[in-house]
């Protein structure tokens, strides 16, 4: 094995290793971690075959059937999540639930290799795929997992009807006897539907870990505000959402003499200015706007914006931090954009509390409220970049991230609700909710590295806004979803429940969050009095 790693090493090529024999796979793993230690950047492919034993089945012959990931998490336990250890699946004719095969994407899953036993065969004598391992084939494809053809031809007809169609120039070239099952997995390829534009803008972002924004502490810079602005599909929603609170403002008998008055509390460089406008031109009312933000640099941007539109009469800049402005008469309406990617992680909870003091007793507030939710996630290659920081800091850190190679191993779950106005002044913006995920008996068992974050949002009645994947507003780009990660990961047993507490905590310098999991193991309190992470008032 070393010889053939050291050959490797010099070809630049990732090396394959041979399936362990069972779980228990000690001495095997030992080997290859002393291995490991010594590699900088070359690829260890732990070869395991795609199998879990089927729990409904009635025959005996499930008692010797290993779960085949239960192999390759002993082993990689072993090896201390080394992240030069990869995985090599070796795709057979029968396959797991698509619960169990969900399992494979968090992990880092680096080549597929399909046995040649594992293709059926069509009308015409050619090589295929049953319509499970097309779907399976075209998630390795979405993920960059590389396919490999394995084994003999047992389609001999297929070269023999290809030899047969080719031109006589190429009568001294070899066919290769495993074109055919090549040329099928291109077919695939090709038959793939071609990535949005939405998902060509993201792929650079994909897996890679970013902090979180914080907007009262700092000043976004104009990179950061032209990225957001070009996010259509989030202003048409607040437009819908002005006009629907416009019409129901103000009757028709009174659009020609009633001016409603409406401010945008942190307007930035003027993309929510403009949607209200467009609302008020597209219903016909009257509007009177205060466009209040912190940002001097966004300011100066606003000025000129108002300028060149010719808004002079109808829109007043603010340039102050609008917990602190005193307005010089009450709103109709409050529009705010400060949510983030968890909901209310940029602090959308204070500063609309500081805001909600110059709305009317009667006024709307666009948006109305917004829920925070939750799910467990297998993400080996989000964890394996946090760890290598070497630090509690990094694990206590809450990242907004395109998560892409993950598991998602239970639907979302609510954690917090916030609502504006608020109904008391008393009601504290501090939360604590404890969660229970249950984990279908047939994914098999799974290893949770952290939790995926999103938010929902009603902007005002029917009109919602959000990331949360099974009600995601589509061709939006704003958010990215959030990953708070676990220390030590848990390892979850088929079937069992995954209990998770988690904390919205307030000081009075700062907003953090901690959580930790209860069953089936216990985990240390993450971010303890926001020791790693917080965000600044």
């Amino acid at each position: 094995m070393l010889w053939c790693i050291r050959i490797a090493r010099n070809l630049k090529f990732a090396c394959l290793l041979p399936a362990p024999k069972g779980t228990s796979c000690g001495n095997y793993a030992r080997c290859v971690n002393q291995i490991l230690q010594g590699l900088s950047n070359m690829q260890l492919w732990l070869r395991i075959p795609l199998v879990k034993p089927d729990d409904d089945s009635a025959d005996g012959k499930n008692d010797t059937l290993v779960d085949s990931w239960e192999t390759w998490n002993s082993f990689r336990l072993l090896c201390e999540h080394h992240s030069l250890l990869s995985v090599a699946l070796d795709i057979l004719g029968t396959l797991p639930s698509a619960n169990s095969l969900g399992r494979w994407f968090g992990e880092s899953v680096r080549a597929a290799i399909i046995n040649t036993e594992a293709f059926l065969t069509n009308a015409r004598g050619y090589p295929c795929l049953s319509k499970r391992h097309q779907r399976l084939v075209t998630g390795f494809f979405n993920h960059s997992i590389q396919i490999i053809i394995s084994g003999k031809s047992v389609h001999p007809q297929a070269n023999v009807a290809a030899d047969a169609s080719q031109n006589h120039s190429d009568e001294g070239l070899q066919r290769h006897a495993l074109r055919p099952y090549l040329d099928y997995v291109g077919y695939l390829y090709q038959k793939m539907d071609p990535l949005p534009e939405q998902e060509r803008f993201e792929l650079g972002y994909r897996d890679f870990l970013q902090s979180p924004l914080q907007p009262l502490m700092d000043n976004l810079e104009a990179q950061t505000y032209e990225t957001f602005e070009k996010d259509a599909m989030k202003y048409i929603q607040y437009q819908r959402a002005v006009s629907k609170a416009l019409l129901d403002r103000v009757p028709d008998e009174e659009a020609f003499t009633k001016t409603t008055v409406l401010m945008v509390v942190g307007a930035g460089r003027g993309p929510l200015v403009r949607a209200s406008l467009q609302a008020a031109e597209e219903t016909g009312r009257k509007l009177k706007v205060f466009a209040v933000e912190k940002n001097p640099n966004a300011v100066v941007t606003l000025h000129a914006l108002v300028k060149l539109e010719g808004w002079e009469d109808s829109v007043t800049i603010v340039s102050s931090d609008m917990r602190h402005w005193n307005a010089p008469e009450k709103a109709d309406i409050l529009v705010s954009e400060l949510l983030g990617s968890f909901g209310d992680n940029e602090l959308s909870p204070e500063c609309l509390d500081g805001a909600q003091r110059f709305l009317k007793e009667d006024g709307i507030s666009i948006p109305s409220s917004y829920t925070s939710f939750l799910q467990p996630v297998t993400a080996s290659k989000l964890h394996n970049d946090i760890k290598a920081h070497k630090d509690l800091v990094h694990f206590e850190t809450a990242y907004v991230v395109k998560i892409h190679n993950v598991a998602r191993l239970a639907p979302t779950q609510p954690v917090f609700t916030f609502t504006h106005p608020k109904l008391s002044d008393k009601e504290s913006n501090q939360r604590y909710k404890k969660l229970q995920f249950v984990i279908p008996n047939d994914t098999g068992s799974a290893m949770v590295h952290g939790f995926a974050g999103y938010f929902d949002a009603t902007l005002y009645k029917d009109v919602h806004l959000g990331i949360e994947p099974s009600t995601a507003t589509p061709n939006m780009f704003s958010w990215f979803a959030i990953f708070f990660p676990l220390r030590t990961p848990i390892c979850l047993s088929p079937g069992s429940n995954l209990d998770v507490h988690f904390w919205r905590c307030c000081g009075p310098t700062k907003v953090w969050y901690e959580w930790s999991v209860t069953s089936p193991t216990s985990s240390p309190i993450h971010n303890t009095n926001g020791r790693s992470y917080w965000v600044g008032l």
